[in-house]
């Protein structure tokens, strides 16, 4: 019995380790001719942080990764509008991790190659279609090639091949007006080291936080940052290529004045040795992801915003709960409908709620009371309004501390199939 999983990035590689650890025969198929480190900073959830130390991965997370201390909303004047204590500051038994998306994907296929042998993750072949038969599945590639298997799982993103085929007429992602800068850039820790900022409004903002330790030397952190600005979408920016090489001169004049004593915005911007450019897009929920022995995950399935540091933990906490639903209903399709019945709901549900800028949406409602310059907070919003806010998209997404701590694992790590 074996699954065949299109594509190697963090939901691909993530099942992998998870059928790994249950047992399940499986093959990975990956577009690209090799694994690299692309991408830039994301953080981890401390749910997905959980299934990854289920995976046995403490270690390697320590060693790439940054725990995150804090979390918080700043005006566009760089008062501070909400802080939060995230990770195990915030009593979760588990971290929250910032880490470079590529050091993470290279954690993941590194151990999966260790693991499971690198015959595992065959390279430079793109999938393109399958079929799906009463006994078996077939993933077909675009060389025409035509791999068998007993399930076909789609983790191969927002331009999924095989959601095109399972939804012919969906058409192209979806943009909200929205255009991102993506860079990182050596820089002074601010408010202590393992802090995470959003800073500004709809129109324009900025996200930071560190992805490394401090250089022992210069004391500097490589800092991670994000600029967005919102545009007509009339104008038809449709360029979703996560490697376009931008010129910030589209963009550093609007941050001219964004120089605080805790951080300098355009000082971030001009140190950056490149910057890439993408527009913020998503697609509509689907109305179902299973196809007989057919189904998607991660960005293949729910392709949202990058709001509210969920992409890459939602895709990990698809890996296993396929794996468990494997470990209830078998290698058949009864296990994909179990999955999909799970997970779809809360994917929807974040998707939509991203769409509405998700625990972003603080900043644009300071900025409609009081243009985002007060004395005290609390007298243009209360701090119980504030917090409640933060808690229900915690509650929607499903990282809610008590809740979490208090959830039994999805997959115990002595799971196996039979």
């Amino acid at each position: 019995m074996t699954v065949l999983i299109a594509g190697a990035g963090i939901a691909g590689l993530s099942l992998g380790l998870t059928l790994h650890q249950i047992g399940v025969p499986f093959r990975i198929f990956e577009a690209t001719r090799a694994i690299r480190p692309l991408g830039v900073g994301i953080n981890l959830q401390p749910n997905a942080v959980r299934e990854l130390f289920d995976l046995g991965l403490e270690q390697d997370l320590e060693t790439i990764g940054i725990r995150t201390r804090q979390y918080g909303f700043y005006s566009k004047h760089g008062l501070r509008i909400w802080e939060e204590p995230r990770g195990t500051w915030a009593g979760y038994n588990w971290p929250q991790y910032s880490v470079h998306r590529g050091r993470l994907q290279m954690l993941l296929y590194d151990a999966l190659v260790a693991r499971a042998s690198a015959e595992c993750v065959v390279t430079g072949a793109r999938a393109a279609g399958f079929e799906t038969h009463k006994d078996h599945a077939v993933l077909i590639l675009d060389s025409g090639d035509r791999i068998t298997g007993d399930l076909v799982i789609a983790a191969d993103g927002i331009h999924s091949a095989l959601r095109a085929r399972m939804y012919p007429d969906e058409g192209a992602p979806i943009w909200n007006g929205r255009v991102l800068w993506r860079a990182t850039t050596q820089a002074e820790a601010f408010f202590g080291g393992g802090a995470m900022v959003m800073i500004g409004h709809d129109d324009l903002r900025i996200v930071a936080y560190p992805i490394s330790d401090p250089d022992p030397d210069t004391g500097q952190v490589t800092m991670n940052w994000i600029a967005e600005k919102r545009f007509d979408p009339a104008i038809g920016w449709k360029r979703e290529d996560w490697n376009r090489p931008a010129n910030i001169e589209d963009f550093l004049p609007d941050f001219a004045g964004w120089t605080f004593d805790w951080i300098d915005v355009p000082a971030l911007i001009t140190g950056a040795a490149q910057v890439f450019e993408y527009p913020m897009v998503d697609r509509d929920p689907l109305p179902g992801w299973t196809v007989g022995r057919v189904t998607l995950m991660g960005d293949a399935a729910h392709p949202t915003y990058p709001v509210g540091s969920n992409g890459a933990s939602q895709a990990i906490i698809d890996a296993r709960m396929i794996g468990a639903a494997l470990v209830r209903h078998g290698i058949g399709p009864d296990a994909l409908t179990a999955y999909e019945a799970e997970v779809r709901p809360v994917t929807t549900g974040v998707g939509l709620a991203n769409r509405g800028s998700g625990p972003d949406a603080i900043l644009q409602r300071v900025e409609d009371l009081c243009g985002g310059r007060f004395d005290d907070i609390t007298e243009v919003i209360p701090l119980a309004d504030l917090a409640a806010h933060s808690e229900r998209y915690k509650t929607l997404a499903g990282f809610s501390v008590e809740a979490l701590n208090a959830k039994p694992p999805i997959l115990p790590r002595d799971a196996r199939i039979g």
